[in-house]
This record gives structure tokens, sequence and C-alpha cells, in this order.
């Protein structure tokens, strides 16, 4: 059964791949996204997540087009990388405005049609550093871990309505943030990673698939790593 998807940074990397992987089963699948083109083949809305009228707006035109949002990914973040004396004020602030506080929005409107629908699936898309954390990196894992704690409040107050609140946790992954490292770099952090590479967006979706599904309706509050091993135990 077609249902209606929103993927929040839905045009290109492991966000892009989660779209496609979804509109090949058969979902009918919106993006947002702010830069670059829109991708080819999905509902693409240019909107700044970070802007609640814009939000509201993308929401107005999914459902006119597609019916109320019934699997929601919040993927979109951003980096803005520096260690902690060096970062400013507004790093900081933009991140958690972009990957924790966005997603926030985006739940929240999701959750009206969810709730009288009374079934959904939420999934945020989280990050291995928000477990591990990482040097120069006090935002960004911030914001991720934030998500888990959102997912899970979530996934309490809408349980019983039939809504499921997860969390997947991505490694180092072939997309634009990690072609931005030098080669030396990815190769020490590949060495820390116990099946020794980078992840692919695909093997993201794949997980993300499963949890948008039927057959994962007893899952809710999970945290699934996507990240080769380097996170276990954790």
């Amino acid at each position: 059964m077609s249902r209606s998807v929103f993927i929040t940074g839905g045009n290109r990397g492991i966000g892009l791949a989660i779209a496609r992987t979804l509109a090949e089963a058969g979902d009918k699948v919106a993006v947002t996204y702010r830069s670059g083109e829109p991708p080819a083949g999905l509902l693409a809305i240019k909107c700044d997540i970070t802007d609640p009228e814009q939000v509201a707006s993308a929401f107005k035109q999914i459902e006119a087009e597609h019916g109320p949002v019934e699997v929601l990914v919040a993927n979109a973040g951003i980096t803005r990388d520096g260690l902690l004396l060096r970062m400013s004020e507004s790093d900081f602030g933009e991140v958690l405005a972009t990957n924790l506080t966005a997603s926030y929005r985006v739940a929240k409107h999701a959750a009206r049609g969810m709730l009288r629908a009374r079934k959904g699936r939420m999934i945020f898309i989280s990050s291995a550093v928000a477990l591990l954390g990482e040097a120069g990196q006090a935002n960004y894992a911030a914001s991720k871990a934030g998500l888990i704690g959102l997912a899970r409040s979530l996934s309490r107050e809408l349980g019983s309505r039939g809504i499921t609140s997860n969390v997947v946790a991505p490694g180092l992954t072939a997309t634009d943030m990690a072609a931005a490292l030098t080669a030396e770099r990815t190769a020490e952090l590949c060495e820390q990673i116990p099946l020794g590479r980078l992840g692919q967006p695909e093997e993201v979706a794949a997980v993300v698939r499963f949890l948008a599904s039927e057959e994962a309706a007893y899952i809710t509050g999970a945290i699934v790593p996507v990240d080769g091993g380097v996170g276990m135990g954790h």
C-alpha cells in the first residue's frame, strides 16, 4: 500500500538513498532541500527547516498532493566543526537548530495526522558520534545525541496510538561530508572500524526501509547502528 513519506534533506547522500529506496517500494515520497538541485521523480520542496513557516507550508503541500504524512524521516543535518575554545555561539546554535530543533518541528507537524490515523512511523537519523563523541564536533554530537532523547520520549508519548519512533545511527558513510575529509584522515578512521571501510548510503536506507515497514511494528525507542561496528558497546 502506497504511503505518504516525508524525508528532510532528501536531495543527496543518505537522505536521497532513503528516498529512492522507499519510492522503489511504491511509496509516495516528498523531500525537502535547501540548496543544490531537486531530485527527479520525487516531490521536492525547497524548504529551510529552521523556518517554522516554511515547514508548515511544506506540510500543507505534501498533504495536498500525497495525503497526511505516514512515515517521517528526520534526516537533514549540517556540521560546523571546531574545537570548543574556537567554536562560536552561532556555530553551536546553527547546528542544533538544523539537526535537533527542526526534527522536533517536523515531528510535531507529522504527529497530528498520525494521531488521527492511529498509526505512523518516525525515524530520526542520528550518528555514531552521538554515542562516542568526537573532538571538534561538540555541537554535532550534542545535536545527534539529542535526537535519541527526542525519539525515545516520543515513543512513550505516541506508542499507544500505534506510532513508532526509532533512531538510526550511521557511522562514517560515503557522503559529501565524508568526501570533505583528507585521504589520510579517512584511512585513519577506517582503521578504527571493525569492517575496515566506509558505509554506503544504501546500507543506511535499507535499515530505514525496515523500520518503516509493518515488520517493524513492535520496534520503538530503538537505536539501530549502521556503523561497521565502530560504536559497539555504546
